[in-house]
């Protein structure tokens, strides 16, 4: 144990003495993840693809038969359970119905004697309640406005679309679609930027020490390569987290811009509970370790830091590309398994967080895995500090 904290010192003093590496390793990510997201705020969410085959789910109330057809053709499946618009709207809200069409009574008689010049009373109504915060719904809601608009012209405005401007036809919660733009980018950001953090400090560790030759003089001492591999991973990640915790709070502090930029104005900065910041903060923790034991392996391969650097690049493009999968996925795995992938169960679990959806079980077996994958590759790092040919080519 002595050994182990004797190299951890080491890494400490290298790294805290070294204002450069200090700067771009834990300070300038949270700065960039600030200012990111607070320009991220003001674009508001990319808006996801529906499938050519969904079945668009719809409740139906006095649909006239002149519109039937075009609306069969848009692949509407209309609910015959008709409940109170109360009931109904909560179904929209809560994401289990696509949409609502309230017609008038009667509609195509009133719509046939109607007389915009000559009428006293309000035109023939027309309703379409939807739920922006679900593609499948925003995007149904524009297909069917865009095909009443039309008939609407056609008839030379005998009825309104949507009239009643005390109705709020939009029924997403304030809360569903912060999530939706933060469950898209979040998770792929933290994740990229820790990533970087780590990429700072592993090559420079080990691949550093290789190239000046000091990797040498630590070998044959009579330290065991197990407590050089578990010092140099400790270390490493200790001042990695400190990266992560800086990620971690310019997430919090740019929580309202992003609030802010997504057009919500009457929900709290503090949409998230404490409990979700400290299960982000964890898995980001278990992410760091998973990150800097492979970049230690690599770097311990690597006969300079610039050859380490080189192979880091594809390991940095992978980390990347599993965090856009949060981007398309849209809500988290629900299947456990997923939750034993390293990394990729990282990005589920920040899934689940910023969806508001958290279940402990994956949670925890995330974390728990990736810490198990780091003892894993701490043992390969030990093994290859045991190898003449990795350690000592030139």
């Amino acid at each position: 144990m002595d050994r182990i904290i004797a190299v951890m010192k080491k890494e400490f003093f290298r790294f805290f003495h070294d204002k450069r590496m200090l700067f771009s390793s834990v300070l300038l990510p949270g700065v960039m993840i600030y200012v990111m997201y607070s320009i991220i705020g003001q674009a508001g969410a990319s808006q996801r693809n529906v499938e050519d085959d969904y079945q668009t789910v719809a409740y139906g109330i006095n649909v006239p038969a002149s519109l039937q057809p075009a609306f069969e053709s848009m692949n509407i499946q209309f609910e015959t359970d008709i409940t109170d618009i109360v009931e109904m709207k909560q179904k929209v809200e809560d994401k289990e119905v696509d949409l609502i069409l309230a017609f008038s009574q009667d509609f195509d008689a009133q719509v046939a004697v109607y007389d915009s010049m000559t009428a006293t009373q309000p035109a023939p109504q027309v309703e379409v309640f939807y739920n922006s915060s679900r593609t499948e719904s925003s995007k149904a809601y524009a297909a069917v406005t865009s095909v009443l608009s039309q008939y609407e012209s056609s008839m030379i405005n005998k009825f309104d679309v949507n009239g009643n401007t005390d109705n709020k036809y939009d029924l997403a919660s304030d809360k569903d679609s912060t999530a939706q733009l933060f469950s898209m980018l979040f998770p792929m950001l933290l994740l990229t930027f820790v990533f970087s953090g780590c990429m700072a400090l592993a090559p420079e560790a080990i691949a550093g020490e290789k190239e000046r030759g000091t990797i040498t003089t630590i070998l044959v001492t009579p330290i065991r390569q197990t407590e050089l591999a578990i010092g140099k991973i400790v270390s490493l990640s200790v001042m990695s987290i400190l990266s992560a915790i800086s990620s971690f709070i310019a997430t919090v502090l740019s929580l309202p811009k992003l609030i802010q930029g997504d057009g919500v104005d009457n929900i709290s900065a503090n949409v998230y509970s404490v409990t979700d910041y400290l299960v982000i903060f964890f898995v980001l923790i278990s992410s760091v370790i998973v990150i800097i034991s492979v970049i230690s392996i690599i770097s311990a391969y690597a006969k300079s830091v610039k050859e380490a650097g080189t192979l880091v690049t594809p390991l940095m493009i992978i980390v990347m590309l599993i965090g856009l999968t949060a981007m398309f996925d849209g809500a988290a795995k629900s299947e456990i398994y997923w939750y034993f992938i390293p990394l990729f169960n990282s990005v589920q679990s920040m899934l689940q967080v910023f969806s508001f959806d958290i279940h402990i079980v994956p949670v925890i077996v995330t974390i728990v895995s990736n810490i198990v994958y780091g003892g894993i590759f701490a043992v390969v790092l030990a093994k290859m500090f045991q190898s003449e040919r990795i350690m000592y080519s030139k």
